[in-house]
Formats: C-alpha cells, structure tokens, sequence
C-alpha cells in the first residue's frame, strides 16, 4: 500500500490517526476507516488464494507468493528503492528492500491500514459466502473457528470453502 497523505484533510488525517491492529477495531470502525484508507492510498492491491490452492501448497507458501504478488503490484512501476514494510516477516528471495516489523499491525500506519483493507474484504467475502452457501453462518464468524462455525461444519460437513488441510477439531470429528 502506497500513501498519498497531502491529499487529505485534516478530519481525514486525525481518523486515521486511530489506525491500529485491525482486531483492535470493531467491524464498524473498520468499515468507517476502510474508505478513508482507500483515499489516501496512492495504490492497494489485495491478493487472494482458494482453499484447494491452500491446501496443494501449504498456508505458509501460498502466504508467502500472495505477500510477494501483493508487494510487487503495489511497487510496479515504482522508480527507486520502496521501504516495503511487512508485519512480522519477510519474503525471501524479493528484489526489493523489505523491513519485517514485529508486531507491525500495532506500531506502523501502513500496516495497520493494510490490516484494515485486508480485514475488512475478508468479511465482506465471507458475507458474500453466506448467501452462496447457506448453513455455515460464514457472516458470523466469518471465517474463524468459533463454536457456530464448528457446529456448523459438524451439522453440515465441510463447504468448498473449507480448507482441509487445517487442522480443526471440527474437522477431526468427521470421516473426511
């Protein structure tokens, strides 16, 4: 995520003052941060991957590609060196200067504002997800392993979104 901060107001810039770890906020705060977010991004890119692409290679890898697909769109075409800042580790093998932040999502702007971008697709999917497949209440816990959505996987079984290569309780109760 590239920033463009001239370009915003002082109101802008003092609510986006309270930028924190996405799961600091409510759905509600997030929602409300999003735009403004979006507003003072010179570019955002979200990268995404299927359960079964998941599970073929792995979270960590697939994580890994995804955060470098990510980092180079948002860099391509970007003269000079870029201090691409990563919460809590690195790439290997990047061609760009890269910082892995410790807890990053809580000390640094750009990563909670990619925190925010990232948290909040991830639920508007996962209500989207709700209405294609009914029965797993994706848009209450959109996508963690909450007692509904244990319940659900065990009253239904796994949906195609399902990764099953993650090792669920829920998961171990069924005959997968």
């Amino acid at each position: 995520m590239l920033f463009d901060y001239e370009s915003l107001t002082t109101r802008e810039l003092r609510s986006l003052s309270a930028l924190n770890d996405s799961k600091q906020h409510t759905a509600q705060a997030r929602e409300e941060l999003y735009p403004l977010v979006l507003r003072s991004a010179t570019r955002v890119v979200v990268v995404s991957r299927c359960a079964s692409g998941i599970d073929a290679r792995g979270l960590h890898v697939t994580n890994l590609a995804a955060l470098r697909d990510a980092i180079r769109g948002v860099t391509a075409g970007v003269p000079g060196e870029v201090a691409c800042l990563l919460d809590g580790f690195s790439v290997p093998e990047f061609e760009r200067p890269q910082r892995a932040v410790i807890n990053g999502d809580a000390t640094s702007a750009a990563i909670a504002a990619a925190s925010i971008v990232a948290k909040v697709t991830r639920d508007r999917y996962m209500h989207h997800a709700d209405v294609l497949h009914p029965g797993w209440s994706f848009a209450e816990h959109v996508g963690y392993s909450t007692p509904v959505h244990r319940e659900a996987i065990l009253r239904q079984g796994v949906s195609p979104l399902h990764r099953m290569s993650f090792r669920s309780l829920a998961y171990q109760q069924l005959a997968l």
